[in-house]
């Protein structure tokens, strides 16, 4: 059984994956994709990848938001699936904002470079603190 951690990494890959073939106007179906990465079904994966792509209109336009002098679509496309899991787990799902925000940073330290990994942190810093401004004034 895999951890989480490993799940994410699991989605981060066929996230990749899906943004080259995109890019290259390639046809691909996500469950063959999906399958190669993953031999058992897994509804954590399905959630977080289905979720992402379902969401990635509103995921980018959040990330283009808080990213300085660097649009999503000119980091490298596993930068670009590491701040979609990180965003999507904040904004659409139970996971704790601290856990989101750790498990996209640890990622970012295994595939990236510190000052990408700098940057993911302080964007989704920035989605975290949005989301509880958000959050309080809709108590009041």
């Amino acid at each position: 059984m895999k951890s989480r951690s490993e799940l994410r990494e699991i989605v981060m890959k066929i996230l990749y994956q899906v943004f080259i073939l995109k890019e290259a106007s390639v046809e691909f179906d996500v469950e063959k994709l999906k399958k190669e990465q993953l031999e058992i079904e897994n509804d954590f994966v399905n959630e977080l990848l289905y979720g992402i792509l379902d969401h990635q209109k509103e995921i980018v336009e959040k990330a283009n938001q808080y990213l300085t002098n660097w649009p999503m679509d000119r980091l490298n496309k596993v930068d670009q699936a590491i701040i979609c899991i990180g965003i999507y787990e904040l904004l659409y799902t139970k996971t704790p904002s601290i856990v989101a925000i750790n498990e996209a940073v640890e990622l970012s330290k295994k595939y990236s470079d510190e000052k990408v990994t700098k940057m993911i942190n302080a964007v989704l810093d920035e989605v975290f603190h949005e989301k509880e401004e958000s959050l309080t004034e809709g108590s009041n």
